[in-house]
């Protein structure tokens, strides 16, 4: 779970995360918040380690500066022993509720990766502009996969992509920021391993709850699918 500036949702989440009847570990990289949200993961660590709750072992790690979402899920990569990883926002937008139904293909090795479809899931994202705008950057996104990598994926940049940890963890990353979403796709397509969709509910939040990634970030997934796809 990376973690940047979520002081209003990082305990609910995580709450919410330690609800799902599975024995897990959680791994937070903190990546350098400016706001309250490294005092609130102090208090869940010691709320945690008072309840000696082995079905639920919480992992943390601070760094003293903001590098990026890839490279907090690159750096938590190290510290994964489960059979199975699961990419956890920490806002609100998705429910953890659904985790279990996410991995349950590959728990019952029909799957090696497996990401949860808001586009399946019939999600609503427009109640505004920029929730349309972000629907079809998504749907966009997608549609460039399937072009380039011969694929039949729905939701690209879904927050909820599973794997079976050998598969990810032999998958060599070089991402900094959001651009792990098209990375990892596009490497896993090209290791000529099937993606496949579950259906996911999704309550997308504006900038000024906020959301973190833009247009830019945009014009650099196109950029990683192109750039995997024909030079690396």
């Amino acid at each position: 779970m990376p973690v940047y500036n979520e002081e209003k949702t990082i305990a609910e989440i995580i709450r919410r995360v330690k609800a799902v009847n599975l024995k897990k570990e959680i791994i937070i990289v903190e990546d350098g918040s400016t706001d309250k949200t490294k005092e609130i993961l102090k208090e869940i660590i010691k709320q945690n380690d008072s309840q000696n709750d082995s079905d639920n072992k919480i992992t943390i790690i601070n760094q003293r500066k903001r590098h990026g979402k890839g490279t907090a899920i690159r750096r938590a990569l190290k510290e994964v022993t489960g059979d199975i990883v699961i990419i956890q926002d920490a806002d609100l937008e998705y429910n953890p509720a659904e985790i279990s139904k996410v991995i349950a293909p590959i728990m019952a090795k029909k799957s090696k990766v497996v990401y949860g479809s808001r586009v399946k899931g019939h999600g609503k994202p427009f109640s505004s502009l920029m929730g349309w705008i972000y629907y079809l950057g998504g749907f966009s996104l997608s549609l460039f996969v399937n072009l380039l990598y011969q694929a039949k994926i729905t939701d690209e940049p879904t927050c909820y992509k599973a794997f079976s940890t050998e598969v990810l963890k032999n998958v060599q990353l070089n991402c900094q920021n959001f651009e792990f979403c098209p990375e990892v796709t596009a490497k896993v397509l090209k290791k000529g391993i099937k993606i496949s969709e579950v259906p996911i509910t999704y309550h997308p939040r504006s900038l000024r709850e906020g959301k973190k990634i833009g247009l830019k970030d945009w014009f650099i997934a196109v950029w990683t699918l192109l750039k995997y796809r024909f030079y690396n």
